[in-house]
């Protein structure tokens, strides 16, 4: 199985997301914010998707799209989506499949259990499909701008 490598094409992936059948594919000729996060309506996820909204129109002027993935439902993240106004889709990744591509599923320590769940993890893909930059282990303050400046770039 492919994983994403900086310097080489970004993994293709066909997935549902919350305006229909997505693939990375499709986003040719625009550079592509893809951001894996642990869950919908959750303090750190919810300030995350709010600083990519808030950011959303500056991406779009450096011809940028913004996707979001996790492993929630449709269901769950067209809520999501709607409460927060979140103006870019979500991926529902329920079966982890882009999630694996990106190698972001790690056992993470929750109140002192192991558990797998998502590392918070941001992948930026130029026009031409190629992964240009990653960030692993994301804190969330200030990152969406920090993304942002990346993007204005390499466009």
């Amino acid at each position: 199985m492919m994983t994403a490598v900086i310097g080489k094409p970004a993994p293709d992936f066909k997935a549902e997301s919350t305006i229909g059948p997505i693939s990375l594919d499709q986003c040719q000729g625009r550079a592509v914010v893809l951001y894996f996060y642990p869950k919908d309506n959750t303090p750190g996820c919810t300030t995350e998707g709010q600083d990519f909204r808030d950011l959303y129109q500056d991406f779009l002027a450096a011809s940028c799209l913004v996707l979001g993935v996790s492993r929630d439902s449709l269901k769950s993240h067209q809520s999501f989506c709607n409460k927060y106004q979140l103006p870019f889709p979500l991926i529902a990744d329920t079966d982890e499949t882009v999630c694996n591509l990106y190698g972001v599923i790690k056992q993470k320590n929750m109140y002192g259990k192991q558990v797998r769940g998502i590392e918070r993890s941001t992948f930026l893909i130029d026009s031409a499909g190629k992964l240009v930059q990653e960030w692993r282990g994301v804190k969330v303050p200030g990152h969406a701008r920090e993304v942002l400046q990346a993007a204005r770039s390499i466009g």
